[in-house]
């Protein structure tokens, strides 16, 4: 027999306990009131470390005089865990490594991170503080999250605010020390306040505002201070900012068609020399070309026929009626038979006949 189909819709009573899961998790990472994890001391390691450990890091050049300046502070501060310090100006690099006194293994990490803060510009008196039990440090890289330029600097310029207000309410806000130089920004601080300044960090150079996440921190702080709503659900609180739908942009007129991508290199251009000398060649076979095919086709050429003349067709005899009327008229007048050639008058054949008489 085939296992039912588990249903994919979950029972009321499953999301009870998930419910209950959720609140018994949060009650177990919440940290009692004044509760604070003891020193690691001496006692809790005395045979000290096997092997020796080393990092090493690159700082700029215009941090070079700051860091030769402090730098005695700094290999006191290490020299308190038991940790050396060294500092190359021709490579321009910072090196720590343990000793054989050393005790912590989690100092050489806690000098890691203060090498790294001090090359990314964190003054001397903030970057000590990571080597308390209670701090950690953050570099967020934020050069590759905006590809244009521009674009990229104007954020940068609203997370910092007007005169370093916006930054400075962040820090407020979250207990932690800020530093926002060339392509990273450092944080120092509690570990929930490092989550909530990496969040504000990434949304504001996703084009979000950090005014509004600054809102939400300062509605989450008056919401903490509340011992009744510490284990509730906060969202009925928090604002809700969406984005505007703003219009499609508008497509252009004339797309570019992409070519299709080749690892080849394109072929080398000929030289203009013998473009213009395959040039002519090319225009005078084809002329030839087209004289030899006028000459094969002369034969095959009918000759011009004469217009064939038209014949006209005999005009049809239009009877005049009048004409007829005319010469009907004219015969009624006269007598029938031939008219005499010089008809003379009467009256000259008397007078001829009365002379001849005589």
């Amino acid at each position: 027999m085939a296992a039912p189909a588990e249903s994919t819709s979950e029972t009321p009573t499953n999301k009870k306990q998930k419910k209950s899961k959720n609140t018994e998790e949060t009650e177990l990472q919440t940290v009692p009131d004044g509760w604070k994890e003891p020193k690691f001391s001496r006692v809790d390691n005395p045979k000290g470390l096997l092997e020796e450990s080393s990092f090493a890091t690159l700082f700029p050049k215009y941090r070079e005089v700051y860091l030769k300046e402090c730098w005695p502070l700094v290999q006191k501060a290490l020299g308190d865990v038991f940790i050396n310090a060294t500092l190359d100006l021709i490579e321009g690099s910072m090196t720590v490594h343990t000793t054989k006194k050393t005790f912590d293994p989690y100092a050489i990490l806690r000098a890691r991170d203060l090498i790294k803060l001090l090359a990314r510009s964190v003054p001397f008196e903030q970057a000590v503080r990571i080597l308390e039990d209670d701090m950690a440090c953050d570099i967020i890289k934020i050069g590759t999250l905006v590809r244009n330029r521009e674009r990229f600097v104007k954020r940068r310029q609203r997370l910092i605010g007007p005169k370093g207000s916006t930054l400075k309410a962040l820090e407020l806000l979250t207990s932690c020390y800020v530093m926002v130089q060339g392509n990273t920004v450092s944080a120092l601080g509690p570990y929930s306040g490092l989550k909530e300044v990496r969040k504000v960090v990434l949304d504001t150079m996703k084009n979000i505002h950090p005014i509004y996440n600054i809102k939400t921190l300062m509605i989450k702080r008056e919401l903490a201070n509340d011992p009744e709503l510490r284990t509730q659900s906060w969202e009925r609180f928090l604002p809700n900012f969406r984005h505007k739908s703003l219009s499609k942009r508008k497509q252009p007129k004339k797309k570019t068609v992409k070519k299709e991508y080749t690892p080849f290199p394109p072929p080398q251009p000929e030289s203009k020399v013998r473009v213009h000398k395959s040039s002519a060649i090319g225009a005078k076979q084809a002329e030839a070309l087209t004289k030899r095919q006028e000459q094969r086709q002369k034969d095959f050429i009918p000759p011009k026929e004469k217009p064939a003349v038209k014949k006209s067709k005999p005009a049809e005899n239009k009877i005049d009626i009048q004409a007829i009327k005319e010469k009907v008229k004219k015969a009624k007048s006269k007598k029938l038979g031939a008219p005499p050639v010089n008809p003379e008058t009467p009256s000259v054949k008397d007078g001829r006949r009365k002379k001849v008489k005589s």
